[in-house]
């Protein structure tokens, strides 16, 4: 791995607890971790690769707390352009029960792309379709996060209620309890690296409260607290799923969570909408983050998430791009600066600084995926950084560089470093060509949509 030097960095935003910012800047990486940084000329100091950055804002590499990979296969149908979460999945469903190893791994491939050039160094994807005979889908994802460089959190979906049991999904892309609970211990035994810097962590991830069952909720709380992993899921998206809580066990989304033994540390939910001042509270007590996906909530209607009340309570309140055929991209500097607007239309001007948009997409997201050891740059962190060229077009007449990333358009990150590798150099990929990929992709979505 060796020894980074970043040097002569125009602007330097650490995220640290004092928020330091520091111009003309540097800092030293060895072995991935963040070992010194100052203003000024650096030290003597061997380095295996030395970067300078006299026009560039680094920031650290943004955080991505929810994502859908396999959805850029399915962006932008007709279909399932202008309907609301639930009919849009029931149009989808049977696209997706097509899905292999090869078309996960291609759309995994153009997903975390996307994230990378927009500055994002750790995605957290929740895979929930296994369709019969898909036995290895979270192992491709895996591998396509290991091709690229990315750090990657893998949460290993699941469904278990299908049509005929009084959920949503259909028989094609539910698996049974032991089905799901066997590979959920294989996926933790093969892949989950929980020492500081490693690049590969598992979640267990049940889809929603309307397509698993309660007594796999408990099943996933008692594996999730024996092996020492994250839990995940979808709660309070909609209306819909309120009145399909309430209509099947007579309680509200966060009740079941509650009884379900998942109102804990240990767990990050997404969305986050539909949640009345005790449960804002309740959550916030018992530690629970939430990913918030101000895009996918105003494309498919779902509401606006009360982030500023959640992160008051205490909730650590991450970014998420959701699955790319309900945004439908995966640019996760766009959604920093969308979650900036929409609170601000939602609160006021004042409502939150950029700043705090900022916090969402790097400590927060840290916070949600249970991670100390990335979402600021200092001393003792790994060396994931983001580096935005400020010569760019969007940022030109801007006053200063920070509120520049968040308020102009977003651009594509310049360099991107993780783990002290660069893997994002001049706008560019360092470890694929993004075009045969995408040639592929295209491929497979067509015949997605065709068979």
């Amino acid at each position: 791995m060796g020894a980074l030097l970043i040097r002569d960095i125009h602007t330097l935003v650490t995220m640290d607890d004092r928020r330091s910012i520091l111009d003309g800047a540097w800092l030293y990486a060895l072995d991935g971790e963040i070992r010194e940084m100052g203003r000024g000329a650096p030290p003597r100091r061997k380095a295996d690769r030395t970067l300078r950055a006299a026009h560039l804002l680094a920031v650290p590499g943004l955080i991505n707390t929810h994502h859908h990979l396999y959805q850029t296969l399915t962006r932008a149908l007709p279909a399932a352009a202008d309907v609301p979460l639930f009919p849009w999945l029931v149009t989808l469903y049977p696209l997706w029960a097509r899905l292999d190893e090869e078309a996960v791994y291609t759309a995994a491939l153009v997903g975390l792309a996307e994230l990378m050039l927009s500055g994002c160094t750790t995605a957290a994807d929740h895979h929930y379709v296994f369709p019969r005979g898909q036995t290895r889908l979270i192992d491709a994802e895996i591998a396509a996060a290991a091709r690229l460089g990315i750090r990657f959190h893998a949460c290993r979906g699941s469904m278990s209620l299908s049509v005929k049991d009084g959920g949503l999904p259909p028989d094609s892309v539910v698996q049974s309890e032991d089905e799901i609970l066997a590979d959920c211990e294989r996926v933790i035994r093969k892949y989950h690296d929980p020492r500081p810097g490693g690049m590969v962590q598992i979640a267990l991830a049940p889809c929603s409260p309307f397509s698993v069952t309660k007594r796999l909720m408990v099943l996933m709380a008692e594996l999730a607290r024996r092996r020492g992993v994250r839990l995940h899921t979808h709660l309070a998206e909609t209306r819909d799923e309120e009145d399909y809580c309430y209509a099947r066990y007579r309680q509200r989304p966060v009740d079941l969570l509650e009884e379900t033994g998942w109102l804990d540390s240990r767990t990050w939910i997404a969305h986050g909408i539909h949640l009345n001042g005790l449960e804002r509270k309740r959550l916030g007590r018992a530690g629970v983050g939430v990913a918030h996906c101000p895009s996918s909530n105003m494309r498919l209607g779902s509401g606006i998430a009360p982030v500023i009340e959640l992160r008051k309570n205490g909730c650590a309140v991450g970014l998420g791009v959701d699955g790319s055929a309900s945004n439908d991209g995966s640019h996760l500097l766009a959604e920093a600066r969308q979650a900036l607007l929409l609170a601000r239309v939602a609160h006021g001007a004042a409502a939150m600084t950029v700043m705090q948009a900022l916090e969402m997409a790097t400590r927060d997201g840290a916070r949600c995926l249970g991670r100390d050891d990335i979402g600021s740059i200092q001393p003792g962190r790994r060396a994931d950084i983001a580096l935005f060229d400020l010569r760019a077009l969007e940022y030109s007449g801007a006053g200063a560089p920070l509120p520049a990333l968040l308020l102009c358009a977003p651009t594509r990150v310049h360099t991107l470093v993780v783990e002290g590798r660069v893997v994002v150099e001049d706008g560019q990929l360092c470890a694929l060509r993004l075009e045969p990929v995408l040639r592929t992709h295209r491929r497979l979505a067509a015949r997605l949509r065709r068979e």
